[in-house]
């Protein structure tokens, strides 16, 4: 363990920090706000300037949270640019670094393996991470903050909680540091994958900070927690098994596609069909891109904020994979219809299609009808047309008339990434 070192860095503030950038501001002198103007006051900020993070102003608060009186720049999200500087500055990381000693955590955060390193270009740790968030900064004109650890999340811990308060915004965590400097810190919900309900769990223990979990009945943990308990033990004395290697080399059982969409507002029973169907007919245009099938389905319907009522879940199990929007989009339609409260309004929805591998020549049983078959494969090439007019000419080259109902969403999201607006 004593062997492995690595960093793991972030971008301060990186959707606010672009858009002070591109405006020739600074991010630590300048109140802006990443929201998009058109929703309403409730909207969450994507990202707000550390400027006004000094001021008090919470990261991913709400716009009405800010405090009245203050003034500050709105600046409406531009996904495709965020999307164009965090690939200029993975660019920066391959000056420094091979490909697989780097893991990207997210589209501002990344692990790197920097062990190898160190006698190669002759520096410290420290001496290194400042080598390349300086690089970032002088490229790109963004501030970059950098945790060193002997193993994975120390790296993250030293990022998220000791590198803040660094003049050189550089944290450093071994095994024995990290209990001198951290054991009793508070809350828990300050330290990577300790969320507010697992807290809250501990708390009714007396467990207020990692020394209290390290040192309390272990029992207690795995009655709270199950097996998943032998992690937060694990981290509450710094240790971590997984390695850079473990996570390059990882291959998930099964893998899925999956759709999920919070909705603007509160929708009825009716527009939430064309939104189940809207993202249906949108996965399998994927599926058939990637040359893949599905053959099991699950819906999840969440309701409005406002009703404490648990969400609705339902599945659908077939015989053989399918990929056509004329199988898929009716069975989700009547899942829906299965599972959906018609009296609560609709906030989310999630939709996971298990992926197999596309059928080619399937043995149809005696109880199947080959004009069945012979539609689906019809309905396979539509999809591949489809596909190829939209990567050609844009993804609202093509529509179909269930796009322009009432509440439906796909020609605005389609200008969209992740749910927010793309800039272009």
């Amino acid at each position: 363990m004593e062997d492995r070192l690595y960093m793991c860095i972030d971008l301060k503030s990186f959707y606010a920090s672009v858009e002070c950038v591109e405006r020739g501001l600074d991010p630590f002198k300048t109140d802006l706000v990443v929201a998009d103007p058109a929703r309403s006051k409730g909207t969450i900020c994507l990202a707000i300037t550390p400027a006004m993070k000094a001021k008090g102003v919470k990261n991913r608060c709400r716009v009405y949270e800010i405090p009245l009186g203050m003034k500050y720049i709105t600046a409406p999200p531009r996904m495709q640019l965020y999307i164009d500087y965090s690939t200029r500055i993975y660019g920066i990381y391959l000056e420094f670094f091979a490909e697989e000693d780097i893991y990207v955590y997210s589209i501002d955060e990344v692990f790197i393996d920097i062990r190898p390193y160190l006698r190669y270009y002759g520096k410290t740790a420290r001496q290194l991470g400042q080598l390349v968030i300086s690089r970032i900064y002088e490229v790109t004109g963004i501030r970059a903050t950098c945790g060193i650890g002997t193993n994975l999340y120390l790296a993250k811990i030293a990022l998220d909680i000791v590198a803040k308060h660094a003049s050189d915004f550089i944290g450093f965590l071994d095994e024995e540091s990290y209990r001198q400097k951290l054991w009793t810190h508070e809350p828990l919900t300050d330290f990577w994958n300790v969320g507010p309900g697992i807290t809250r769990r501990m708390n009714r223990h007396g467990l207020y900070n990692m020394k209290d979990i390290a040192l309390c009945d272990e029992n207690i943990i795995y009655e709270e927690m199950g097996v998943n308990g032998e992690l937060l033990i694990d981290h509450a004395w710094g240790k971590e098994s997984v390695t850079m290697a473990d996570i390059k080399s990882f291959k998930p059982k099964s893998k899925s596609l999956s759709s999920g969409q919070i909705l603007m507002r509160d929708y009825k029973f009716a527009e939430g069909m064309v939104i189940v169907k809207e993202m249906a007919d949108l996965l399998c245009l994927k599926l058939t891109k990637g040359k893949k099938a599905t053959k099991f389905i699950s819906l999840l319907i969440s309701y409005s904020h406002n009703y404490e009522t648990a969400p609705a879940h339902g599945s659908v199990s077939l015989n053989y994979g399918i990929s056509s929007a004329s199988r898929i989009v009716p069975l989700l339609a009547k899942l829906y219809e299965r599972i959906t409260d018609r009296n609560l309004p609709i906030r989310r929805v999630d939709i996971s299609l298990e992926l197999c591998d596309q059928k080619l020549d399937r043995q149809l049983s005696i109880f199947e009808d080959p004009e069945d078959h012979i539609k689906e494969e019809k309905q396979e090439r539509i999809q591949n047309a489809i596909n190829y007019i939209k990567d050609r000419y844009g993804k609202n080259s093509i529509l179909k008339a269930m796009n322009y109902l009432d509440g439906a969403t796909t020609r605005e999201r389609n200008g969209q990434i992740g749910g927010h607006r793309s800039g272009n």
